[in-house]
């Protein structure tokens, strides 16, 4: 094993949230969901014994009482995997697929991972963690260094979970959800769609496997198609991390707008989708006490961060690559991967703070007004960054890298807006302020 590798070993298109849109919402969902998935398994492709010891097996993480639904009973991590499977990816390919003159989309889970998430589970703090890692993130996969999204090509969810695992320095991984993009698209249909702001103009035509996208920028509800379309977009200066930050828009305003009464007359052909298009090794009653304990989370703890890391330059790689951080991974880990409360302190000294600030107003004079506020207190290291296109009633502070504690601070001291802890802000501040009309309203005048 190499060196680098066994160093960090002792240290540890958004699906998950999904899932915990589709029962969860009553007792009457959850009851349906249980009854309907009895019929058919969940794990499409069942793992050896070897490769099922990649996975967390020492306690159960739910129990069941009399005439009662599942509930979860330790923190989980649960890997999500998105794969994208083409023709040219696989020897055997379908009788349909043959001679259509391009590369076909195959239902099938064994190609390269084209997202990655790990959610961690929480009922000890009533969080719902997203770790968001970039598929070019440069590891060991096997024992060699390469591109973290090859591990489900080459060994299936079991080298996944291996290769995540020792990446965030040893995080148990407890069980697998793949998906491909196939189901991606009918499982935003089964959901009657979802409402998102489309932050650019995406376009982008690849006849040799009939990707087409087409999106005008702003809100707008998408079907299925156009869902990933928007998902699958990467074709700007931000490549892959920008379609990160998009994912977690989706994700979030997917789960805000399916978390409801209305859901359940969709479940039928929800679950359709999720028996043909889903592979997991989560039990019936381990995926209801997931969904039930999804649904009841507070939007404001559910908290999207991404992997600590740098692009690569173009003279030191032939690839490109996303170079993990290891101490800002494992300032992360340690914070919202350990088991408890651990609190991370607030960073102390404002002037080592990036603060980013990207506007919503249209206002110039705001932006001037909380530059000099945030300058005026310390906040040396102040930025503006890119004009929003959609506006915001209320203000966002992001914890762009999962720095919630400053976030916090900057937060009462503006006395205006809302603390989220996502990856949608600038990709080199540390805190992004997304200014809103509440900043107009005379909110920060007092400062």
């Amino acid at each position: 094993m190499p060196a680098q590798q066994r160093r960090r070993i002792p240290r540890v298109l958004g699906i998950g949230i999904a899932l915990a849109a589709v029962a969860g919402v009553s007792g009457v969902g959850g009851a349906l969901l249980a009854v309907s998935l009895s019929a058919a398994p969940l794990q499409q492709q069942p793992l050896n014994a070897q490769e099922s010891g990649a996975f967390n097996q020492e306690a159960p993480i739910s129990s069941t009482g009399n005439l009662r639904l599942p509930r979860l009973t330790r923190p989980v991590n649960i890997l999500v995997l998105g794969v994208k499977v083409i023709t040219t990816d696989i020897n055997d390919v379908p009788p349909e697929l043959k001679g259509l003159g391009y590369q076909a989309l195959v239902n099938s889970f064994d190609g390269l991972s084209d997202s990655m998430l790990l959610l961690r589970f929480n009922p000890q703090t009533e969080q719902l963690v997203v770790l968001s890692l970039p598929r070019d993130t440069r590891t060991y996969v096997r024992g060699r260094l390469t591109k973290l999204n090859e591990a489900n090509r080459d060994g299936g969810p079991a080298l996944a979970a291996e290769s995540v695992s020792d990446l965030l320095g040893g995080v148990a991984i407890d069980r697998y959800v793949r998906i491909n993009v196939q189901g991606v698209e009918k499982l935003i249909d089964a959901l009657g769609g979802v409402t998102v702001n489309v932050p650019q103009d995406m376009k982008y035509h690849d006849d040799s496997q009939h990707l087409y996208i087409n999106l005008k920028a702003g809100e707008q509800k998408l079907d299925g198609n156009k869902a990933l379309q928007f998902l699958r977009f990467r074709y700007d200066a931000q490549g892959d991390i920008g379609r990160i930050q998009r994912q977690q828009m989706f994700m979030r305003a997917l789960a805000e707008q399916t978390l409801n009464p209305a859901t359940i007359a969709r479940l039928p052909k929800i679950l359709s989708v999720i028996q043909a298009n889903v592979d997991t090794n989560l039990s019936v009653e381990e995926l209801l006490a997931l969904v039930g304990y999804g649904a009841q989370i507070n939007r404001s703890n559910v908290q999207m961060l991404m992997l600590p890391g740098t692009f690569s330059r173009p003279q030191d790689f032939a690839a490109s690559y996303w170079l993990p951080t290891y101490n800002d991974i494992d300032t992360m880990v340690d914070q919202y991967f350990g088991f408890g409360t651990q609190k991370v302190a607030a960073t102390s000294d404002p002037s080592r703070v990036r603060v980013a600030i990207q506007d919503s107003t249209n206002n110039p004079v705001a932006v001037q007004a909380l530059t000099k506020a945030l300058r005026d207190s310390g906040y040396s290291n102040v930025f503006v960054d890119k004009t929003l296109n959609e506006p915001l009633p209320i203000s966002r502070i992001v914890a762009q890298r999962g720095d919630a504690a400053t976030a916090e601070i900057v937060h009462r001291f503006l006395g205006i807006g809302e603390v989220r802890v996502e990856s949608t802000g600038a990709l080199s501040s540390d805190i992004t302020v997304q200014l809103g009309e509440d900043w107009n309203q005379g909110l920060g005048q007092s400062l």
